[in-house]
């Protein structure tokens, strides 16, 4: 079975820290390269392997007894999101990760060549956000409006980060009519900034909206809804990995995987709780249900156009409000890929 690299992995990433902490985007310019001609091998050998950071991908193939079926090997990190991956992909330590759209984003601009290869959104993304707009106690914010003048927790180069200023942008404001507090957005630092009053308002997801609301409810604190879209999940690899026929290979086959793999948590909603909350996570029953209430069903399209313009919108948003250079989403994706995920389940008479 596939063993897990997470300590040579966090060794990489510890020599990686301050390299990456003050990466300032100077060497943008030689990323973004095309690898649309680059070939691919028509089969993976076995002796191919991918170090792969998505830990909630490897539970899920446990789960459906898929993990064993993975025609390569692959070594599993225990790591994902923006932050973790791209250390690691600085250290060569990493081939693929999952993550949302804002790493890749801030990788360009800071010399860090790496590629999405797989794309998933929610069928019905307005009615299953992944986050919710927490309001501090006492704040007086029940519109969006309502956060002109108010503190607001802001983590650039995370998905949350972006969220804040695409909420600004949808209420008419600019960051000189808020104040934005740089924080984290690690674990239950939000939710904690808010029942502190250090924030007036913060973007929080997942178990937190419940806790928050469950420990701070009785003293006034609320959440409302955004009505934005922010429900992008992909796998993001290193460019230098995409253009090695066979891992780039491998990675067309982990892509098949992962999107039966999505689907096969949508379809198991019991054994998911079970399995991943309850078993791997350390949550309450109860959390997992509700976590599996807010995920909606998952849309693995087989054409990236709109998903494309969706990226080019951040891109030229947070280039304005971060005075970045802007760029090009197409340079993002491998669309080599494109079709992969949505093929594998059609395959299989499946619906993404």
């Amino acid at each position: 079975m596939p063993g897990i690299r997470s300590a040579a992995v966090g060794a990489a990433l510890s020599s990686l820290f301050l390299l990456t902490s003050c990466a300032d985007g100077s060497g943008s310019a030689s990323v973004g390269k095309d690898v649309s001609g680059e070939s691919i091998a028509d089969t993976v050998s076995p002796d191919t392997s991918l170090t792969v950071g998505a830990p909630e991908l490897k539970v899920a193939l446990e789960l459906s007894g898929q993990i064993d079926k993975i025609p390569f090997d692959v070594e599993w990190a225990n790591i994902s999101g923006g932050p973790k991956c791209s250390e690691a992909f600085r250290a060569g330590a990493l081939d693929v990760c999952s993550a949302a759209d804002i790493p890749a984003i801030n990788a360009h601009w800071t010399g860090l060549d790496t590629k999405l290869v797989a794309a998933k959104f929610h069928k019905d993304p307005l009615r299953h956000p992944i986050y919710e707009l927490g309001i501090a106690p006492g704040a007086g914010i029940r519109t969006l409006a309502d956060l002109r003048g108010k503190k607001i927790a802001y983590s650039p180069g995370q998905a949350q980060g972006a969220l804040v200023l695409r909420i600004l942008e949808k209420a008419g404001l600019t960051q000189d009519d808020v104040q934005l507090v740089e924080l984290a957005s690690t674990d239950d630092v939000y939710p904690t900034a808010l029942g502190n009053r250090q924030v007036h308002a913060a973007p929080i997801g997942g178990v937190n909206i419940k806790r928050y609301l469950a420990k701070y409810g009785e003293d006034g604190a609320t959440t409302i809804q955004h009505g934005l879209r922010d429900d992008p999940e992909h796998l993001w690899a290193l460019t230098d990995s995409v253009t090695d026929p066979q891992k780039a290979a491998a990675i067309r086959e982990l892509i098949a995987f992962w999107a039966r793999a999505r689907v096969w948590i949508d379809e198991h909603p019991e054994e998911w709780v079970q399995g991943y909350y309850v078993e791997d996570q350390g949550l309450s029953r109860e959390d997992g249900e509700y976590l599996v209430a807010r995920a909606g069903h998952p849309d693995i399209p087989a054409d990236w156009t709109e998903a494309i313009e969706r990226q080019q919108q951040t891109i030229d948003l947070l280039a304005k409000e971060q005075k970045r250079p802007a760029f090009e989403a197409d340079v993002l994706f491998d669309r080599r890929f494109e079709p992969v995920g949505a093929a594998a389940l059609a395959a299989e008479g499946k619906d993404s």
